[in-house]
């Protein structure tokens, strides 16, 4: 089943397509200045527990896609090496952080 968020439709997942590649499709949805999580681009997908496969995916994620706004559930970023670079990142974006270095996930989430 789709979804409807913030006036975006989002359809069923293309059983077609492998979960990386449907990954993708949702990451190159994402609009600018704004935050997906992990946790609910795999919800969207149907897989609930499946954060973590997301994640695997996103270590492989094309460099043309905004991977920078594919964040943890609770603000934080993900990202190793590349964590100051994605905060410099969203933040020329417009992303609001909180105090502690977290993306306010309640002003910029996308879903």
């Amino acid at each position: 089943m789709g979804s409807i968020r913030r006036g975006k439709r989002i359809g069923p997942p293309d059983v077609s397509k492998s979960f990386f590649e449907q990954v993708y499709e949702i990451v190159a949805h994402i609009p600018h200045g704004k935050v997906v999580s992990y946790g609910q681009i795999a919800r969207l997908l149907g897989q609930p527990r499946g954060a973590r496969k997301v994640g695997w995916a996103m270590r492989h994620c094309p460099e043309d896609l905004p991977w920078h706004r594919v964040v943890m559930a609770d603000g934080s970023i993900a990202g190793g090496v590349f964590a100051d670079q994605r905060r410099a990142i969203l933040e020329a974006e417009g992303a609001p952080f909180l105090p502690d270095g977290r993306v306010d996930m309640q002003s910029c989430r996308w879903l």
